[in-house]
């Protein structure tokens, strides 16, 4: 089953819903179709092309907006699945100033990192074992939670997540 992303009439990001909702949406009046996923939904006389994003027709007052909650798989969708150290692929994350000497569990004191860097640092400050950060650790963007909410992120969705161009080529694969 496909999913569909679904837009606040100012075109602001509100939820990923199944393709087959969004269809409702549209055939409603609800909302708009933006863009079509290739799939098909038939009925006995008619065909639909499947969402893959609406517009909502309707502005949706959202009253508390969410923070992405700091988690291994936020923190790597946040890093592109990159090791901060080296670039390989990732699959740890790794407290910058380690827990045991006073860092916190904080957006802007953990990264991804590969298993040999990772072992490399041990429980040592960077600096120490002369390891330096690719890009300084900070909180994500607030469209971060829809990536950690889904498998795939359909590359028709990353115009409208308002992310940086350097993290959106590794989200499209």
């Amino acid at each position: 089953m496909g999913r569909a992303l679904v837009l606040n009439a100012s075109y602001q990001p509100l939820c990923v819903v199944p393709d087959r909702r969004a269809l409702v949406l549209a055939l409603k009046g609800k909302a708009e179709v933006l863009h079509t996923n290739g799939h098909v939904f038939r009925s006995e006389t008619l065909a639909f092309q499947a969402p893959s994003v609406v517009r909502l027709h309707y502005f949706v007052k959202v009253p508390h907006r969410g923070r992405t909650t700091l988690s291994r798989r936020a923190v790597l969708v946040r890093d592109a699945f990159e090791c901060q150290y080296c670039g390989r692929q990732a699959e740890n994350v790794d407290h910058i100033v380690p827990k045991s000497r006073g860092g916190g569990h904080t957006w802007d004191n953990v990264v991804a990192a590969c298993r040999p860097c990772n072992s490399r640092k041990e429980n040592r400050n960077p600096a120490e074992v002369g390891m330096r950060l690719r890009h300084p650790p900070g909180r994500p963007h607030d469209s971060v939670w829809i990536m950690v909410a889904v498998e795939r992120v359909d590359p028709q969705w990353i115009q409208y997540l308002s992310l940086p161009t350097s993290r959106r080529h590794s989200l499209q694969a």
